[in-house]
């Protein structure tokens, strides 16, 4: 096996295995709180807990359910229940995305400073291909019934009266036909399936579109990973914004958990505070940013489903037709709601100052900076906020028919202005973005906690006409390539900027008189032979009574060394080997007597 095939054998089997770790840890985290909120709303009772949880993972990522039902009561069949169901448990989702997204950065980063583009596109097809086929299993699994018992609905009990007052006997319904409690109890004796299958086309296309989605986020908000050459400038100009707008609004997720514990341990029932809390809790929070930055809402309730709304929104949509939910309308029913504006104000500050002390100062001004802060948090708040409209609109519909007699019904709609949100991100962001840059910059913390990558000088920065033909380890600062100074150079403070025999702005040259010599000859005139001029070196290769300190570096070839002197007496050196005896003489020719 060659060097080059082992290589690519390692580095496939790299790509491998980072591919299953992201995908294992994501579901595995996923399927972890779904579970686990599934368990707290009680839900494990009526149904197999492992197909609800597949299904709640399956539409945290996108995916696509079909319900279908049918109710036998009276001893009739033939009746259905049909139901539409527009929303994803977005705290399953979050799990999953940064358990995905930190352990693909993560693997990016022993690459080096850069990464090709080539490689990077592999590694997320990888990761893609591989959640396609978890996605896919999942799919498979995620179809049961749910079946509920209408005994169990507290409806039962035969016998007994109901009595309309000021009808006198015709009041009394409770013995007519048996009584009408008696036909709630046959109703309640009412069995009703509830069924569930995945649409795989639908779900396979919006796992693809959620896991894209998630990876591009990760690049463009994980610091410390590695970006391909023509994407340098993100490291400056887009991380820093983009991981604080991310910061901030998982903040607010720990911030909205927090508050729900605190609701539960005052709630008759604590369990399904929780569970909700654990399986939507995203969803109310980023739904309350959009309306806290003045972010209109439309939304319609009817039904059973007002009662899963908050207070006062449950009375704003009570109307059953269709409302505009604003901040204001809102602070009508209940003044308390105006906390909402300062909380995501708040928010918007906070990640303003995160982008500051993110973002390398390079050198700029307080106004330079604070624009160049303002301008890229505008712009990631002008992408996040309609991607946070989008992603927590709610759209349901319930209905229950009896022999196409439609018994029960229920729906809610809830949505916001995708254009005025994408307005309103980028003027928030900003003006939030240009302050935090101001306060870091006045703070000193400005670029304090900007990455390496950020801080790192571009490989062609001062090197006009030059190309990489190295590896661009070698174009990281360090001891043959370093970093740029923090001030330019002066010649008052380096005397390499200074001509020969120049002396500093303020500083008498020697002699006492201008830099050019003493007038009138002196110790710095120039004499006869050439000698003592300032700056100017005679043939012997002194100064010329110069002071030593300010005369001007030699140049040329170095002298010769003398030769190591020997000891008098000694015809040896020391660490020389001894000179060998003198070769006898040759013979004398033999000559004839």
């Amino acid at each position: 096996m060659t060097l080059t095939s082992g290589s690519r054998a390692a580095r496939g089997a790299d790509l491998v295995l980072t591919a299953i770790a992201a995908v294992s840890w994501a579901f595995l985290a996923m399927a972890g709180v779904a579970a686990l909120g599934l368990h707290l709303l009680g839900a494990d009772a009526a149904g197999s807990l492992g197909p609800l949880t597949a299904a709640v993972v399956v539409l945290a990522v996108g995916g696509s359910i079909t319900p279908s039902g049918s109710v036998e009561a009276f001893g009739l069949t033939g009746a259905g229940a049909h139901t539409t169901i527009d929303i994803a448990p977005l705290g399953v989702s979050l799990v999953g995305a940064l358990s995905l997204g930190m352990v693909f950065a993560r693997s990016l980063r022993p690459l080096g400073p850069t990464v090709r583009g080539s490689e990077l596109l592999a590694r997320a097809a990888a990761v893609a291909l591989l959640f396609l086929l978890v996605l896919g299993g999942l799919a498979w699994a995620a179809s049961s019934t749910v079946t509920f018992d209408g005994g169990g609905l507290g409806l039962g009990g035969a016998g007994g009266t109901t009595r309309i007052p000021g009808l006198g006997d015709i009041g009394d319904i409770g013995n007519i036909g048996g009584g009408l409690p008696g036909r709630l109890g046959d109703l309640a004796q009412a069995k009703a399936s509830v069924g569930f299958s995945v649409r795989p086309g639908a779900s396979l296309l919006g796992g693809l579109a959620w896991v894209l989605g998630v990876l591009l986020i990760t690049l463009l908000s994980a610091r410390r990973a590695p970006l391909p050459r023509r994407w340098q400038a993100a490291h400056r100009a887009v991380r820093p914004a983009a991981s604080a707008l991310r910061s901030v609004l998982v903040l607010a997720v720990v911030a909205g958990l927090a508050a729900a514990g605190v609701a539960a341990a005052g709630d008759d029932h604590p369990r399904r505070v929780l569970g909700a809390a654990v399986l939507g809790a995203p969803n109310g929070v980023w739904l309350g940013v959009p309306l806290g930055l003045f972010v209109p809402l439309r939304g319609t309730a009817s039904g059973s489903l007002l009662q899963v709304l908050p207070h006062p929104l449950d009375e704003l949509l009570r109307a059953g037709t269709d409302q505009s939910v604003t901040v204001g309308r809102i602070a009508d029913l209940e003044p308390l709601v105006w906390l909402l504006p300062v909380g995501c104000v708040l928010l918007m500050l906070t990640a303003g100052v995160l982008t500051g002390a993110r973002t390398p100062r390079d050198g700029a001004g307080p106004g330079a900076y604070a624009w160049r802060c303002g301008l890229a948090l505008g712009v990631a708040t002008a992408v996040a906020l309609p991607l946070l409209v989008l992603a927590t609109r709610v759209k349901a519909d319930a209905g229950l028919s009896v022999l196409g007699v439609d018994a029960l019904g229920a729906g809610l709609e809830l949505s916001g202005s995708v254009p005025l949100a994408l307005a309103l991100g980028a003027v928030w962001g900003l003006g939030a973005g240009a302050f935090g840059g101001l306060l870091a910059y006045a703070t000193g913390a400005a670029g304090r906690r900007a990455s390496a990558h950020a801080r790192a000088r571009r490989p062609d920065e001062g090197r006009p006409g030059e190309g990489r033909s190295y590896p661009d380890l070698a174009y990281v600062p360090g001891p043959y390539a370093p970093s740029p100074g923090y001030r330019p150079s002066r010649p008052d403070t380096n005397p390499y900027l200074r001509p020969p025999g120049e002396a500093r702005p303020g500083e008498v040259p020697p002699g006492g008189g201008p830099a050019g010599g003493t007038p009138g000859g002196g110790r710095g005139a120039r004499g006869p032979s050439g000698a003592g001029a300032p700056g100017v070196s005679g043939p012997s290769g002194d100064s010329g009574g110069q002071d030593p300190y300010t005369a001007p570096t030699q140049t040329g070839r170095p002298p010769v060394p003398p030769p190591p002197r020997r000891r008098p007496g000694s015809p040896y050196r020391y660490g020389s080997s001894p000179v060998p005896p003198p070769d006898e003489p040759p013979p004398a020719p033999w000559r004839r007597p």
